[in-house]
């Protein structure tokens, strides 16, 4: 943990937490219609292979994936010593109970303690090690939600508090009131603002590495259609020419891991190639010019 001297708190870091740097990502596993025992394999072959953080929300399935997950971990307790677990709340669907009618985003003190408390019941775990904000809610109390992750983190319910989908500025005010550990946000060839808003500087000064999701563009990065990705990946098989490695898609894990701050990056395939490709491009190591050149594919002209 880094010294926050000027707050006198500790800020927990994804590092520190063990977390390993290619998430294993929840948010597709009834589409992928498995089993308890399957996912319990998935989970196994993810941790064999070093993966040993798992990513959820509270809306994922609407709480169905965080309890088949926590049948695994029911069947197979030993599972949860080294394993690190990721849950998210704060987005409120139509239809949810509660007489939902309209989708919206409640990050109140009182949604927040009674979110994570459904998500450990629904796990079957004692403590998340990280708990995020899922979208940023314009009605939110910067204080409030520092109040809760403190008390969250004393009573033992989360190791660690962070954000996800926040914009620079939403970052830096809450994490002014309390240390946060993470922003988890969308980043690929096609969506690249958080370059532009210094979103990744200003993590790396807080010492907090941020977490990717959607790596691939949601899977545009393979259209056969689209010319931009088309452009990409033309690009990223040169380079994995250059590199001599076994798939042009270790190189586009290696362009996101090759971000500033040590990314963390959100994998959401349960194909065991997705797997060795994403950890192959956490051990490549791009030069600038390969990287920019990705960058030039993407937008379609060189860097300003």
């Amino acid at each position: 943990m880094q010294e926050t001297a000027e707050r006198g708190v500790c800020r927990e870091t994804l590092e520190s937490l063990g977390f390993s740097r290619v998430v294993a990502g929840m948010w597709r596993v009834l589409d992928w219609q498995m089993s308890a025992s399957d996912l319990a394999d998935f989970v196994r072959r993810c941790v064999d292979h070093g993966v040993t953080t798992f990513d959820h929300a509270d809306i994922y399935g609407r709480g169905e994936v965080e309890a088949l997950f926590g049948e695994v971990l029911s069947s197979s307790p030993a599972l949860r010593q080294g394993m690190q677990i990721v849950s998210k709340a704060g987005i409120r669907l139509a239809g949810s109970p509660g007489d939902v009618r309209t989708k919206h985003y409640d990050s109140s003190g009182s949604y927040l303690r009674d979110a994570v408390e459904r998500s450990l019941a629904r796990l079957k775990t004692d403590y998340l090690d990280l708990f995020l904000i899922h979208r940023p809610d314009s009605l939110a109390s910067m204080k409030e939600i520092a109040d809760v992750a403190r008390e969250l983190k004393t009573q033992g319910k989360i190791r660690a508090f962070g954000v996800s989908n926040f914009s620079t500025r939403q970052f830096e005010l809450l994490d002014a009131k309390t240390a946060l550990a993470t922003n988890q946000i969308e980043f690929s060839p096609f969506e690249t603002s958080a370059l532009d808003s210094d979103m990744f500087a200003v993590l790396a000064h807080a010492a907090a590495s941020p977490m990717i999701w959607s790596p691939l563009g949601g899977g545009r990065l393979f259209s056969e259609t689209d010319p931009v990705a088309a452009r990409v990946r033309a690009v990223m098989q040169s380079i994995q020419q250059q590199c001599g490695v076994r798939s042009w898609l270790a190189v586009a894990y290696a362009w996101v891991f090759r971000l500033p701050g040590m990314p963390y990056v959100v994998m959401g395939s349960q194909r065991e190639e997705a797997l060795h490709d994403a950890l192959a491009g956490l051990q490549l190591k791009l030069d600038r010019e390969q990287w920019y050149a990705v960058l030039e594919a993407a937008r379609g002209r060189p860097a300003a």
